[in-house]
Protein backbone atom coordinates (compact mmCIF):
# COMPACT_ATOMS: atom_id res chain seq x y z
CA UNK A 1 0.00 0.00 0.00
CA UNK A 2 0.91 3.48 -1.15
CA UNK A 3 0.44 6.38 1.68
CA UNK A 4 0.64 9.82 0.22
CA UNK A 5 1.30 12.05 3.89
CA UNK A 6 -0.31 15.37 4.39
CA UNK A 7 1.62 17.76 6.53
CA UNK A 8 -0.92 16.59 9.31
CA UNK A 9 0.49 13.20 9.01
CA UNK A 10 3.54 14.08 10.46
CA UNK A 11 2.23 15.69 13.64
CA UNK A 12 1.38 13.03 15.83
CA UNK A 13 1.94 9.38 15.79
CA UNK A 14 -0.08 7.40 13.27
CA UNK A 15 0.31 3.74 12.66
CA UNK A 16 0.88 2.82 8.89
CA UNK A 17 1.62 0.26 6.97
CA UNK A 18 2.87 0.08 3.33
CA UNK A 19 5.31 2.47 1.60
CA UNK A 20 5.10 6.40 2.42
CA UNK A 21 5.51 9.32 0.06
CA UNK A 22 5.39 13.06 0.52
CA UNK A 23 6.21 16.23 -1.35
CA UNK A 24 8.82 19.19 -0.69
CA UNK A 25 5.45 21.20 0.09
CA UNK A 26 4.79 19.46 3.05
CA UNK A 27 7.96 19.13 4.01
CA UNK A 28 8.03 23.16 3.95
CA UNK A 29 4.65 23.49 6.15
CA UNK A 30 6.84 21.48 8.82
CA UNK A 31 7.96 23.67 11.35
CA UNK A 32 8.01 22.64 14.94
CA UNK A 33 10.59 20.11 16.44
CA UNK A 34 8.32 17.44 16.87
CA UNK A 35 6.89 17.11 13.54
CA UNK A 36 10.86 17.81 11.43
CA UNK A 37 12.10 14.83 14.04
CA UNK A 38 8.86 12.85 13.31
CA UNK A 39 9.34 12.71 9.27
CA UNK A 40 13.18 12.98 9.65
CA UNK A 41 12.61 9.30 11.31
CA UNK A 42 10.31 8.70 8.37
CA UNK A 43 12.65 9.80 5.75
CA UNK A 44 15.49 7.19 7.41
CA UNK A 45 12.95 4.27 7.06
CA UNK A 46 12.32 4.91 3.55
CA UNK A 47 9.80 7.72 3.27
CA UNK A 48 9.91 8.62 -0.18
CA UNK A 49 9.97 12.85 -0.62
CA UNK A 50 9.05 13.53 -4.80
CA UNK A 51 7.24 16.56 -7.14
CA UNK A 52 4.46 15.26 -8.97
CA UNK A 53 4.29 15.79 -12.58
CA UNK A 54 3.29 19.08 -13.68
CA UNK A 55 0.16 16.79 -16.15
CA UNK A 56 -0.95 15.99 -12.84
CA UNK A 57 -1.36 18.96 -11.23
CA UNK A 58 -3.56 20.13 -14.04
CA UNK A 59 -5.86 17.56 -13.56
CA UNK A 60 -6.20 17.96 -9.61
CA UNK A 61 -6.60 21.91 -10.41
CA UNK A 62 -9.97 21.16 -12.74
CA UNK A 63 -11.06 18.52 -10.37
CA UNK A 64 -11.14 20.95 -8.28
CA UNK A 65 -12.71 23.16 -10.02
CA UNK A 66 -15.70 20.99 -10.81
CA UNK A 67 -15.96 20.29 -6.71
CA UNK A 68 -15.68 24.07 -6.14
CA UNK A 69 -12.81 23.40 -3.75
CA UNK A 70 -9.91 24.99 -5.90
CA UNK A 71 -10.18 28.60 -3.83
CA UNK A 72 -9.79 26.64 -0.62
CA UNK A 73 -6.95 23.83 -1.34
CA UNK A 74 -3.09 25.23 -1.37
CA UNK A 75 -0.39 24.24 -3.73
CA UNK A 76 1.12 21.67 -0.83
CA UNK A 77 -2.82 20.10 -1.35
CA UNK A 78 -2.68 20.12 -5.10
CA UNK A 79 0.49 18.25 -4.64
CA UNK A 80 -0.14 15.54 -2.52
CA UNK A 81 -3.21 15.00 -4.37
CA UNK A 82 -1.70 15.11 -7.80
CA UNK A 83 1.58 12.60 -6.34
CA UNK A 84 -0.92 10.08 -4.88
CA UNK A 85 -2.92 10.00 -8.29
CA UNK A 86 -0.04 9.17 -10.02
CA UNK A 87 1.52 6.17 -7.92
CA UNK A 88 -1.85 4.92 -7.49
CA UNK A 89 -1.71 5.89 -3.14
CA UNK A 90 -4.32 7.29 -0.34
CA UNK A 91 -3.82 10.11 1.22
CA UNK A 92 -3.63 10.48 4.85
CA UNK A 93 -5.04 13.68 5.54
CA UNK A 94 -7.56 15.40 7.60
CA UNK A 95 -8.25 18.03 5.28
CA UNK A 96 -11.97 18.28 4.07
CA UNK A 97 -11.74 20.21 0.91
CA UNK A 98 -8.79 17.76 -0.29
CA UNK A 99 -10.60 14.73 1.09
CA UNK A 100 -13.37 15.51 -1.48
CA UNK A 101 -11.01 16.07 -4.45
CA UNK A 102 -10.17 13.02 -3.60
CA UNK A 103 -13.10 11.43 -3.23
CA UNK A 104 -14.33 12.71 -6.96
CA UNK A 105 -11.01 10.99 -8.02
CA UNK A 106 -11.64 7.86 -6.85
CA UNK A 107 -8.21 7.75 -4.52
CA UNK A 108 -8.54 6.45 -1.28
CA UNK A 109 -7.90 9.08 2.10
CA UNK A 110 -7.02 7.54 5.37
CA UNK A 111 -8.29 10.38 8.53
CA UNK A 112 -5.70 11.05 10.93
CA UNK A 113 -7.99 12.48 14.15
CA UNK A 114 -11.63 13.75 12.01
CA UNK A 115 -13.92 11.59 10.60
CA UNK A 116 -14.21 11.22 6.93
CA UNK A 117 -15.81 13.83 5.27
CA UNK A 118 -18.73 13.97 2.84
CA UNK A 119 -18.30 14.48 -0.33
CA UNK A 120 -19.71 17.42 -1.69
CA UNK A 121 -20.10 20.13 -4.58
CA UNK A 122 -19.24 23.73 -3.47
CA UNK A 123 -20.65 27.01 -5.29
CA UNK A 124 -20.22 30.14 -5.07
CA UNK A 125 -23.36 32.51 -3.76
CA UNK A 126 -24.74 35.86 -3.74
CA UNK A 127 -25.21 36.94 -0.04
CA UNK A 128 -27.22 40.15 -1.71
CA UNK A 129 -29.41 38.67 -4.59
CA UNK A 130 -28.70 34.90 -4.25
CA UNK A 131 -26.91 34.55 -7.60
CA UNK A 132 -25.15 31.74 -8.56
CA UNK A 133 -21.28 33.19 -9.34
CA UNK A 134 -18.34 31.66 -10.94
CA UNK A 135 -15.83 33.39 -8.79
CA UNK A 136 -14.76 36.60 -7.25
CA UNK A 137 -15.28 38.12 -3.95
CA UNK A 138 -18.14 40.19 -4.25
CA UNK A 139 -21.04 39.57 -6.89
CA UNK A 140 -20.76 41.17 -10.37
CA UNK A 141 -24.51 42.46 -10.36
CA UNK A 142 -25.20 43.67 -7.04
CA UNK A 143 -21.92 44.19 -5.90
CA UNK A 144 -22.96 41.70 -2.36
CA UNK A 145 -19.64 39.98 -0.94
CA UNK A 146 -20.35 36.01 -2.08
CA UNK A 147 -20.44 32.69 0.28
CA UNK A 148 -18.95 29.31 -0.55
CA UNK A 149 -22.20 27.20 0.03
CA UNK A 150 -22.37 23.45 -0.72
CA UNK A 151 -25.10 21.75 -3.56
Amino acid sequence: MKIVCDASFFFGDYPFEGDLFTTPGVVAELCDLRSKCRFDTLKECGLTVTEPSSASIRMIRQTAGKTGDHDVLSETDISILALASEIGGEVATDDFAVQNVASALGIRVRPMLQRKAKRRTWKMICTGCGRDVENGADCPVCGAPLKRMHK
